[in-house]
């Protein structure tokens, strides 16, 4: 069985936000309040991969800034409840966040991710992400963020040659 067949992934919804939230506070140290996931509903990749029963799994906060015609996209959070990881949830939620890109025309996507966190970094890794530089005491524990990037159009190429398209 496919274990992504009985999740679909769509825009976050006002009514999702406190699963969101719930789900920040149980993934992250320092998690983001509540309003800040209230001010990203409009933000263009806020998804969230939802069960068939309704029950919300995870969900990715991207948002596009105009950068003078090369567009960046940024991945601000993501996670998965502790009990849906493994998976494959975080990457199809990342995946699809930068796929909302490709067609918005951002030409670079980055993230900030602790250097602590090996499975944030092997999946953004194996995405295609770059680490671009460190960002000593980022966080306010004092732990340093990695700022990671990727070239979307040569993401969006080698996913067409990998699917045969």
């Amino acid at each position: 069985m496919d274990p992504l067949e009985d999740v679909s992934i769509r825009p976050a919804e006002r009514a999702d936000v406190l699963a969101v939230f719930r789900i920040e506070r149980a993934v992250f140290p320092q998690p983001w309040p509540f309003a800040a996931f209230e001010n990203c509903l409009d933000a263009p990749a806020f998804l969230v991969a939802e069960r068939d029963d309704g029950a919300i799994l995870g969900y990715v906060v991207g948002d596009v800034m105009p950068n003078h015609g090369r567009d960046i996209g940024h991945v601000k959070d993501l996670a998965v409840a502790p009990d849906a990881q493994g998976r494959g949830l975080g990457r199809a939620l990342l995946t699809r966040a930068l796929a909302r890109f490709a067609a918005a025309g951002v030409a670079l996507t980055k993230l900030e991710v602790r250097d602590t966190n090996e499975a944030a970094l092997g999946l953004y890794r194996d995405t295609g992400f770059e680490v671009m530089r460190r960002v000593p005491r980022y966080y306010q524990d004092g732990e340093d963020a990695l700022v990671m990037v990727l070239d979307v159009p040569a993401w969006r190429e080698r996913r067409r040659d990998q699917s045969g398209e």
